[in-house]
C-alpha cells in the first residue's frame, strides 16, 4: 500500500509588514534575533553572514545543521522577508517564527507552513 511518511522538513515562509523601521535597520540587532529565533527553533547554528546595505536594509542568513534562517529588511517599507527551514522531529519552525515576529515589532504578519520532503512508501 502506498503511502506518505512524514515531511522531512516544514518550511516556514514569512512577510512581514509593519514592522519596526528602525529594528529592520540595525544590522546587529537582525543578527541578534535570527541567532536567537535558531535557539527557539531547538537548532544547531553552524555559520551566520549578514550584510548591511547603504542606504539602508540589512540581508542575512544563519545556518543551521538542520537547515537555515534568512531575512531581507525593507526599513523604508517596515517590511522583511523571512524564510524558516528547518528539518528533524526536534526543531520547532513555528515557534522561532512567532519569535521574529513578536522581536521585529510586526503589526501585519503573513504566514505560509510548507511541509518538505513528502517522501513516499510503497
Amino acid at each position: 500500500m502506498k503511502g506518505v511518511e512524514s515531511p522531512l522538513g516544514m518550511h516556514v515562509i514569512l512577510d512581514l509588514y509593519e514592522c519596526d523601521p528602525a529594528i529592520l535597520d540595525d544590522i546587529e540587532e537582525i543578527e541578534r534575533i535570527l541567532t536567537e529565533a535558531a535557539e527557539v527553533a531547538n537548532s544547531t547554528i553552524i555559520d551566520k553572514r549578514f550584510h548591511k546595505f547603504s542606504p539602508q536594509g540589512v540581508s542575512g542568513a544563519v545556518i543551521v545543521s538542520e537547515s537555515h534562517i534568512t531575512i531581507h529588511t525593507w526599513p523604508e517599507h517596515g517590511y522583511a522577508s523571512v524564510d524558516v527551514y528547518t528539518c528533524g522531529d526536534h526543531t520547532m519552525p513555528l515557534k522561532a517564527s512567532e519569535y521574529i515576529i513578536r522581536e521585529l515589532r510586526c503589526k501585519r504578519p503573513a504566514l505560509v507552513k510548507v511541509d518538505r520532503g513528502l517522501l513516499f512508501r510503497e
